[in-house]
């Protein structure tokens, strides 16, 4: 199947019938008919209709080499910049579907995977059966537009090991417990697979152990299945969407993704689904040498940059509405936002203008001006999130439902929450949007997910310090002029 459109995305989905639990009970019936997943995926399926719609689809697939038939760009390995462009053109149009608040969208995996596919020869180091199997992963999964979550974190409860009465010690971190002629079995728990019941796959990479790393540590592995396979179960978090009108929860009804902790409970993972088994140092090589973290970087400042464009859009109507366009307070802050909008801006542009390829034949972009977003970004996200409520005060907390504008009060909300220049039905639904954006649970997750997307501050500074590699060049005009003092 090449690029999929919503109806078979959604199929798709309904069909394959993973363990799914939701407020203590297991879900049954189709996930696209249940209210924590129909709005998620009723936009995911629009996302994927663009790829097909005779205005987008030839600014979002690009022909197979394998078959010529049309597939995502999103899988596409940059060889040169213009590949950047015609990815980063692909990334924005999605981005702007979703107005930045789906932190996993398709193409941000599809694009990690392409990273860990272009450097497929490291595999081969440990067994070329390896390197074999990431390359042909990577193919099935663009050729059959395969949607895919993953699973990188561990629960807290992993990093403790406890003493049993007879002396073992037990932990309850993920590990290979067998290996047999059809694969290898795994038994552990995972954080936070976002989205891993309404997509296809799940791609499993722990990061390995740095400090004492082993070449046949049973912790450390990498692998892709099916999120039905036997012994997989997914325990959902609350839904942050507290109903299906996008009047009452515009952002929330469409865009919750939920995540979930994912369960392996002696799950068979077959052979030709593995890609790293127990060597340390070869699984933090192909995270380091793939460049993973800088192609998904590039998905990501798209992102960034779609939904910092909304939310400025939100704080300008809300001025508007408000009648505070010329109040000098309320430019000053409304100026902040511009001004992170156009460093985002500005940063992708450094990043493809300083692209190079690597010694896989990739076309990277310049990491600086990417790890610098993934610095900058959620520190400023929850700084905009502010100043909405300040901007918009109590009419962020004043919001009557549809249903009220549908009641025997309507004339009432119609001439006391009316503003300026606009009625009370559309300020409420403006103002609806502003807190489902800033106060809500769901705005409350997005707050948070961006904090962390990218790690915690120390591993973003850490990441952006240690690529720095100008240092000396800067270090060396401070000690010249010094010495030219000195002379």
């Amino acid at each position: 199947m090449p690029a999929k459109n919503g109806k078979q995305f959604i199929d798709r989905i309904d069909l394959a019938k993973p363990s799914v639990w939701f407020r203590g009970e297991e879900v049954g019936g189709r996930l696209s008919e249940h209210p924590a997943f129909r709005g998620l995926m009723s936009t995911q399926a629009e996302l994927y209709d663009m790829q097909n719609h005779p205005d987008f689809k030839d600014r979002m697939t690009y022909p197979s080499p394998t078959t010529g038939d049309p597939v995502g760009l999103s899988f596409l390995q940059p060889k040169t910049k213009e590949d950047l462009a015609k990815r980063r053109e692909m990334m924005m149009l999605w981005g702007e579907k979703h107005h930045g608040l789906l932190g996993r969208s398709p193409d941000y995996m599809n694009t990690g995977l392409m990273a860990f596919y272009s450097a497929a020869d490291l595999l081969g180091e440990k067994d070329p059966r390896f390197a074999d199997n990431m390359r042909k992963y990577y193919e099935y999964c663009r050729e059959h537009d395969i949607s895919l979550s993953h699973a990188f974190v561990q629960p807290h409860a992993s990093r403790f090991d406890e003493l049993l009465e007879d002396g073992s010690i037990e932990s309850c971190a993920a590990r290979v417990v067998e290996q047999n002629k059809d694969g290898i079995v795994v038994t552990g728990a995972f954080l936070l697979a976002t989205q891993g019941v309404t997509t296809d796959e799940i791609l499993v990479y722990p990061p390995a152990s740095a400090y004492l790393p082993e070449e046949n540590n049973p912790r450390t592995f990498a692998f892709a299945v099916p999120n039905n396979l036997p012994g997989i179960r997914w325990i959902c978090r609350e839904n942050l969407a507290l109903g299906d009108s996008e009047y009452d929860y515009p952002l929330s009804s469409r865009f919750d993704e939920m995540d979930t902790l994912v369960l392996f409970d002696h799950v068979l993972v077959p052979w030709d689904r593995i890609f790293i088994l127990g060597d340390d140092r070869l699984s933090m090589r192909l995270f380091a040498e793939s460049n993973y973290h800088v192609h998904s970087a590039h998905q990501v400042i798209c992102r960034y940059i779609a939904k910092t464009e909304f939310t400025l859009g939100v704080i300008l109507y809300i001025m508007e509405s408000l009648d505070r366009s010329s109040h000098p307070a309320a430019i000053e802050k409304v100026t902040e936002v511009i001004a992170q909008l156009e460093t985002l801006k500005s940063l992708l542009i450094a990043a493809e203008a300083g692209a190079a390829p690597d010694r896989f034949g990739s076309m990277i972009p310049d990491r600086r001006p990417l790890w610098t977003a993934n610095l900058i970004f959620p520190k400023v996200y929850p700084r905009m999130m502010e100043i909405i409520q300040l901007l918009g005060s109590s009419a962020v907390i004043m919001i009557p439902s549809k249903l009220d504008f549908e009641s025997a009060v309507k004339p009432e909300l119609d001439k006391y929450l009316r503003g300026g220049g606009v009625d009370a039905f559309a300020k409420t639904a403006l103002f609806r949007l502003a807190w489902d954006l800033s106060i809500s649970g769901f705005g409350g997750r997005q707050t948070l997910y961006e904090r962390f997307f990218f790690g915690d501050t120390s591993v973003v500074v850490s990441r952006l310090f240690h690529s720095y590699t100008d240092k000396e060049t800067y270090i060396g005009k401070v000690k010249t002029f010094l010495g030219e003092q000195q002379a």
